[in-house]
């Protein structure tokens, strides 16, 4: 009998043939890169690209959250250290906090992100929630409105 784990293996991810989807319908000038999602753990990797100076809204994180920072410098609103490349930001879960991208170029950053990523108003209202399901329907969106062929980056036969 052969079971789904005999199935799992090691995977490769190519970046390079991964698309950059615009993160709509908050920004077009913001990009997301979805590298791999997890569904048992409600985990999503993405690469995110912020231009210089742009802020994101503020959010809330149910999950923790590891930010590697490749390019740019950014921080958060509500913080006073500066994160440039090569630093590791650790997030906690229930985390709330505005990222905004500095102006010393465009952000590049590797997020790896547990559970929901809530986003707030000024009055803490949910403007929207995203996890790895709506993050995989905006990647095979875009996708199909491309006329680009999906990788499945839910499984590990990549």
């Amino acid at each position: 009998m052969a079971y789904y784990f005999d199935n799992i293996d090691t995977a490769l991810i190519e970046e390079d043939k991964l698309p950059w989807t615009p993160f709509v319908p908050y920004t077009d000038k913001a990009f997301l890169k979805l590298l791999k999602v997890d569904a048992v753990r409600g985990e999503w990797i993405v690469l995110l690209k912020l231009p210089a100076g742009m802020d994101l809204p503020r959010h809330h994180h149910s999950g923790t959250v590891h930010v590697y920072t490749l390019q740019g410098a950014w921080k958060y609103k509500e913080h006073d250290w500066i994160a440039r490349p090569g630093s590791l930001v650790l997030e906690t879960a229930a985390s709330n906090h505005t990222p905004v991208a500095l102006d010393e170029g465009d952000v590049i950053a590797l997020n790896i992100v547990q559970g929901d990523w809530i986003l707030l108003d000024d009055n803490d209202g949910v403007i929207a929630i995203e996890n790895w399901k709506t993050m995989m329907k905006r990647y095979t969106d875009y996708c199909a409105a491309n006329s680009l062929v999906p990788t499945d980056i839910s499984s590990f036969s990549v």
